[in-house]
């Protein structure tokens, strides 16, 4: 397995590690539950330097960028992020991504483990004219600092006007001396920044931060309590909520799907499919009956097989199990009824709004 630059300072937390997409991380530390809760009240530190980093470079970046991705990176100033998807021709995911406009001829963008490989070769594969593509992700790491107490810690370490950040844009400056770009963005549903800086200066900068973080309660975050963090915002998990099967428009992501620009892979079939209508939409629902949704469990409509769940779990925020689903278009709306198999017991569950947590 793969090690990020932190590994040594997970172990010396006392974290217990998995393998993940090929990486050895953090799954928890004392409690997943104690980690999620802190996120939400306090602050969090999470290690995502498993995540894929990819400089596009040159006159012909922008139009690469164009080319692979289903939003309209044109959009962007300097210094703006934008959540974007890498689809193939029948319009399903490769990857969804993070696009940051760095200059109109230089992007940064963040891409998930699983599809580090296959996302380079893409970009390699629809490369034209005067445009480089660099991995950067060996060379550098990830923090997250997540959580209404982010700014509290992460101030200190950086002279970047972190109040001025708006909501998916970034600066770059130095971070306890080293060069870095701090993005307000992340998969927890909080305030908080991304760090990307050299994979040297990572685990100086976490232990700072952890050492600044004492005051205000923060805690180091894995795994289980992203995952937990990021559905109860409805955020997809790629590989469990979307894959190369499914469709923006499927999943709910129709706003990142920019038709009126110019061409990108995978446009004819999303207007064939817009045009002819969908079969199926990714829910929300939360369990009636007691019990846990876990991800894969069986779901039924009226006595009849009608998919899994693709992600589920206790929501220790809302103190229920929750969980998405792909459903046949006429049971998307909240109220809609259906089951859940759990250890052979269909549990009875209805469609609700989502996101399923939201922040005051």
């Amino acid at each position: 397995m793969k090690e990020t630059p932190l590994n040594k300072a997970h172990k010396a937390l006392g974290a217990r590690m998995v393998e993940f997409a090929g990486w050895e991380m953090p799954v928890q530390y004392d409690s997943a539950l104690r980690e999620h809760i802190a996120v939400r009240k306090t602050v969090g530190l999470f290690d995502v330097s498993h995540m894929g980093r990819v400089r596009i470079k040159g006159r012909d970046a922008l139009a690469l960028v164009q080319r692979v991705s289903c939003n309209d990176a044109a959009r962007l100033a300097d210094g703006q992020a934008q959540y974007s998807g890498l689809l193939n021709a029948a319009g399903g995911f490769i990857d969804d991504i993070i696009v940051h406009r760095v200059a109109g001829d230089h992007f940064m963008i963040c891409v998930n483990a699983s599809g580090r490989e296959k996302d380079i070769a893409w970009f390699l594969e629809h490369r034209a004219g005067n445009v480089d593509v660099v991995d950067e992700s060996d060379a550098t790491a990830q923090i997250a600092v997540q959580g209404p107490k982010a700014i509290e810690i992460l101030q200190p370490l950086t002279s970047i006007p972190l109040r001025e950040i708006k909501y998916y844009w970034f600066r770059e400056g130095d971070v306890g001396g080293a060069k870095a770009l701090v993005a307000r963005t992340g998969y927890t549903g909080e305030d908080g920044f991304e760090l990307y800086l050299p994979a040297a200066s990572a685990e100086p900068t976490w232990n700072r931060l952890m050492a600044l973080g004492q005051a205000v309660g923060v805690h180091p975050a894995g795994l289980a309590a992203r995952n937990t963090l990021r559905l109860e915002m409805k955020m997809p998990l790629y590989g469990n909520d979307i894959d190369h099967t499914t469709t923006p428009w499927e999943a709910g992501l129709g706003w990142i799907v920019k038709l009126a620009k110019p061409d990108f892979v995978g446009r004819t079939a999303l207007e064939r499919q817009k045009a002819q209508g969908i079969q199926r939409k990714l829910v929300g629902f939360e369990l009636v009956d007691r019990g846990i949704a876990r991800d894969h469990f069986p779901v039924w409509i009226d006595d009849q097989p009608a998919g899994h769940v693709t992600s589920g779990s206790y929501s220790p925020s809302l103190e229920k199990s929750i969980g998405m689903a792909y459903l046949p278009i006429d049971h998307e709306d909240p109220g809609s009824r259906l089951s859940v198999e759990v250890r052979g017991k269909r549990l009875a569950a209805q469609v609700v709004e989502t996101p399923f947590y939201r922040r005051k």
